[in-house]
């Protein structure tokens, strides 16, 4: 009887091992925006996850080997959780930070509970309860209020920055990949992938990077033409900085973190941490972007975190 109660001792430790993913992926959305402008967004995903490809390669390459305990007899599986998880979600994230704040972001990102819930009971047939229901209602009003930047006259003829609507898609997609990672098929995953975090990192990673690859090239298709001498790519040290940032911050050490966080603590637990990413955002903009968060970005959090907190009460 001494696990559970372990299991929900909030340690320092433990505490800085969950402070420290939300505050990752913050300066995650903080980089993507100061980017604009010199990097593709697309590109930068592309970049940011072929570093880390790299990087994870030393601590579960095996996993790449031909052979029964590798990643290729479930390529197909794999294929789909990188597509989901590592080529669109980033690419729609810092595609998003074109038009959108990282506060905005963020914000409408830690609605994903709600979105959670929505394709759980379309794709999975989870039932809703009353309470949950409630929680979702809560959280799309903090949605709506971000959105319509806190001018209530603008919801009857809401009109989405194209940011705010490239993050509902990414919030959404998401979604659907969080549900895929919960609900593996019998067979579908080998176990012994799954129980190290580098390998089964790894393995989306290494499908996401041919997809981010694809869109990447899709990207460089689309760009308008530039005068002789110009690039579309500012190669320097801040744009090495940020990609070494995004490749080892938020895709390694806060995958690390957050993986040892829920194991000690459970998921319900640290996903009242994760809720702190916009508070981050908010914090970190206002440093480094000036781009203080307004009074419909606290209300809006407000109502956000409400709702997360009624669906998951018990």
């Amino acid at each position: 009887m001494s696990a559970p109660s372990s299991r929900q001792r909030l340690t320092l430790a433990t505490t800085l091992l969950l402070l420290t993913p939300p505050l990752l992926w913050a300066g995650n959305a903080v980089v993507g925006r100061m980017m604009q402008g010199v990097v593709p967004p697309i590109t930068l995903n592309f970049l940011r996850w072929l570093i880390a490809l790299v990087l994870l390669l030393p601590l579960a390459g095996w996993v790449l080997r031909p052979g029964a305990r590798g990643l290729w007899p479930h390529w197909r599986r794999f294929a789909l959780l990188g597509l989901l998880g590592v080529g669109c979600y980033n690419s729609l994230q810092y595609l998003a930070l074109k038009t959108s704040t990282p506060i905005n972001v963020t914000l409408v990102a830690a609605s994903m509970p709600v979105w959670m819930l929505l394709v759980g009971r379309l794709l999975y047939g989870e039932p809703v309860s009353r309470r949950a229901a409630l929680g979702a209602a809560l959280s799309i009003a903090g949605v709506l209020v971000v959105l319509s930047r806190g001018e209530p006259a603008q919801l009857r003829a809401l009109q989405f920055v194209p940011g705010d609507a490239w993050m509902l898609l990414a919030t959404l997609l998401w979604s659907w990949y969080s549900w895929l990672l919960a609900r593996p098929k019998p067979g579908e995953e080998p176990s012994h992938i799954k129980a190290d975090w580098a390998a089964f990192l790894l393995a989306q990673v290494v499908m996401g990077v041919a997809w981010s690859g694809l869109f990447s090239a899709g990207e460089w298709l689309s760009l308008p033409p530039l005068p002789e001498g110009a690039s579309h790519i500012q190669w320097g040290w801040p744009l090495l900085a940020a990609l070494a940032y995004v490749a080892i911050g938020p895709s390694l050490l806060a995958y690390r973190c957050w993986g040892a966080g829920v194991t000690r603590m459970g998921p319900a637990m640290a996903s009242f941490f994760s809720n702190l990413t916009p508070l981050f955002a908010a914090l970190l903009s206002a440093l480094l972007l000036g781009e203080p968060p307004r009074l419909y970005h606290a209300v809006g959090f407000v109502l956000i975190v409400g709702g997360i907190l009624v669906s998951s009460r018990r």
